[in-house]
């Protein structure tokens, strides 16, 4: 750079996450490539969208080569919604804020306590289904306080009260726990990594 020319451009990495509330990864990585090339007509950009686990999360693996699927599952309020998770060569990005995310909670309305992940353990037995062997979920943006009970549920753990009834859904049931039956739940593996905003876990 000489008395504030460019005089030679190099390649530009565009990494972005999304802007929430505004913008998603994709928009934020085209709007910057946008503003790049009207100051720089010729550089060369490579737009690379990526994600922390959070809302996005697909949206990131999808923009990377992976195939978008679409399900229906149960929302965190149990109302019936599409979600998807990506797909390419045995592995799925599941994204639990596709089924269980705060995005899905009608403007100013919270339910910490009897929103639920049923939808995600939904979304996980679909990504199974569909011949998924390793399985990248991200657990960011969640509605719901239940600690995945409601995922686990869905696949086939039983979350028992003291009367051996069910427990109702959300955080708020598990107060009445008193029995947890996995004798049915579906073993998830060979590979499963779990990622957030903070951490990252392979088990």
């Amino acid at each position: 750079m000489t008395d504030g020319a460019v005089t030679e451009t190099a390649g530009v990495l565009v990494a972005a996450d999304k802007f929430k509330g505004s913008l998603t990864a994709v928009q934020v990585a085209e709007r910057v490539t946008a503003g790049l090339r009207r100051v720089v007509p010729d550089v060369v950009v490579e737009a690379l969208p990526v994600a922390d686990g959070g809302d996005g999360t697909v949206a990131a693996a999808v923009a990377a080569g992976f195939e978008r699927r679409e399900v229906r599952v149960t929302g965190p309020l149990g109302e019936q919604l599409t979600a998807a998770f990506a797909l390419r060569d045995g592995t799925a990005v599941v994204e639990m804020a596709e089924a269980s995310g705060l995005q899905h909670l009608p403007e100013g309305v919270f339910a910490p306590l009897t929103a639920t992940t049923y939808g995600s353990g939904e979304l996980l037995r679909a990504a199974l289904d569909a011949g998924a062997r390793t399985i990248v979920f991200g657990v960011g943006g969640s509605a719901t306080t239940d600690g995945g009970a409601g995922m686990l549920a869905a696949l086939g753990a039983r979350f028992l009260d003291a009367a051996g009834e069910p427990v109702g859904p959300g955080g708020g049931g598990l107060r009445d726990l008193a029995t947890a039956d996995l004798s049915a739940w579906t073993r998830v593996s060979p590979t499963w990594t779990s990622s957030s905003p903070a951490t990252s876990t392979t088990r």
